[in-house]
Parts: structure tokens; sequence; C-alpha cells
């Protein structure tokens, strides 16, 4: 029994079937099925492309695997000639930024916002940080791989004031609901007009942003909530997490049966295939 298999019979069994002439668990199986197939082909895919290579890598990699592993990455891409990487240098060069696009798409220089910035910062911001925010700005979405403290919340803090000064809503998904309930909390604090969905505990569901564990956010895909589409950013908080034999798929799920208008920053810590996961999901 593989983990969608294993998924789909826990819930099963915490939470029986309705009956069959209920068109409303029709349409959400039909959707459960669908996003299961498409996981399972997009995971046979990146292990071909990656030899079986997880995201997520313990602190003790040695440089020699890095170095490995980065060819791996410059061979794969020199044979899929279905998305393109661009490679940017920052001033200072301590921040690679790479962009996948397909080739039918023509590569074009991120440009400087004319608007003023959604969010200011009481202090300098990291080489990253302003690349993430420029790619914010130019409403593409963005994967942030950075070591723990690292500050990668500037740029989802950046991602939800933008959509508030747009009247969008936006959504903050963590792994577990003690890191929702936190962030709730911090959010909050800062912003103000911020719900929390966790399960558990529902505060203030109608907010311009939600604050809430992943397998709610994907509940909502399957059953076709209305709130997707007032939605203008997904904030994934531990991306890596997808790499979690038990609850990996949640993630993938999620990131397939999204709006495709909906702009999404996955958080990260360090993990040495970051081009993989830009290119396979860029594809979808």
């Amino acid at each position: 029994m593989d983990v969608f298999d294993e998924f789909l019979t826990e819930n099963a069994q915490a939470e029986p079937e309705k009956p069959a002439d209920d068109a409303m668990a029709k349409l959400e199986e039909a959707k459960k099925i669908a996003a299961r197939q498409q996981t399972a082909n997009l995971l046979s895919q990146m292990a071909n492309d990656t030899g079986g290579e997880n995201f997520e890598e313990d602190g003790a990699e040695s440089a020699a695997k890095r170095q490995r592993l980065e060819q791996e990455d410059e061979n794969a891409d020199a044979q899929m000639e279905n998305i393109v990487v661009h490679t940017i240098r920052t001033d200072n060069e301590n921040c690679t930024h790479e962009v996948a696009i397909p080739p039918t798409q023509e590569f074009t220089q991120l440009r400087k916002s004319e608007r003023e910035p959604a969010k200011f910062y009481p202090f300098q911001l990291d080489a990253f940080q302003k690349q993430a925010i420029l790619c914010i700005d130019n409403n593409q979405s963005v994967l942030v791989s950075a070591h723990t403290s690292a500050g990668k919340t500037v740029v989802a803090t950046y991602a939800i004031a933008q959509c508030l000064r747009d009247k969008q809503r936006v959504i903050y998904t963590s792994p577990i609901k003690a890191l929702s309930n936190q962030k709730y909390r911090e959010l909050e604090e800062e912003f103000k007009d911020v719900g929390l969905m966790t399960g558990d505990v529902t505060l203030n569901p109608d907010a311009s942003c939600l604050v809430m564990t992943t397998e709610i956010l994907r509940s909502m895909l399957y059953r076709g909530s209305e709130i997707i589409k007032e939605v203008g950013w997904v904030v994934y908080d531990e991306i890596h997490y997808m790499r979690d034999k038990e609850r990996g798929v949640v993630w993938e799920e999620t990131i397939i049966l999204m709006n495709k208008k909906v702009k999404q920053a996955f958080l990260s810590a360090t993990i040495p295939n970051a081009r993989q996961f830009a290119r396979k999901f860029k594809k979808n």
C-alpha cells in the first residue's frame, strides 16, 4: 500500500463516506482521485530526474555531495527541453536567483515596481529578501530556500501586505496546528485583519488573511471553496515537509489543485535541489 492509499484509507476510517447520491461528495471524491493521479505522475517524474534525492537534507551534508547534486542539477537541466532556467546573480553575489520558464515564454528581467512598496522594514534587507520581494512585486511565484532564522518571514509578510493593499485575500499555511496558532498571534498583532482555521479552532474566518494548516487548505480545494476565488497569494511555510512520507501528499495535492491565477510563495529550509522543485511545479 503506497502513501496515497494509506492517506485515503485513514480518511475513510476517520470520516464515513457520504451517500453516493450526494452531489458534493461525488465532486469531492472525483477531485481526490484526479489529485492523486496527478501527484503520482509528478512524483514519478521527480524521482526519474533527481535519482530519488529528497528535497530535505540534514545539516551534515558534505560539500562534495552538494557539488555532486549541483552537477546533477545542471545535467538534468541540459536534458529537459521544456523548461529553461535563467540564473541571476545579485550585485554582491551572495544570493542566486534562478527563474524557470517554458521555452515558449520570453525571459524578461524583473522590474522595480513604480508603485510604493506594500510594506517597509526598519532594517536593511538581505539580497535574497530583496529578490523575493521583487518577484512578488512582479506577480511571480517564488521559492525561498534559506537556513533557519535567515529572515524568510520577511517574504511572507510582504506578500500579505501586498494582498491587503490590493484588497485581496491571502492564505498562510503551516505544517502543524501549534505553528499555525503561533503565526496567527504574530500576524494578528501586525496586520489585525487575520483569521485562524485549524480544524480545532476557527477565529475570524472572514478575515483578509487566513492562517491555516495545509490540510485545511486542501480540504477547501476539494470542496471548491469560494474563498479561493478571492485569494491573490498563498504562502507555504516549511515547504520541505512535502517530502514527509506520511503527510507530503497534502502539499503536493494542494499545489497541483491550486487555481493557476493564485501566486504562491514557498518558504523552505536549505534544500539541495530547489531547481527541480521550481522546474517541476512550473509545469503544473
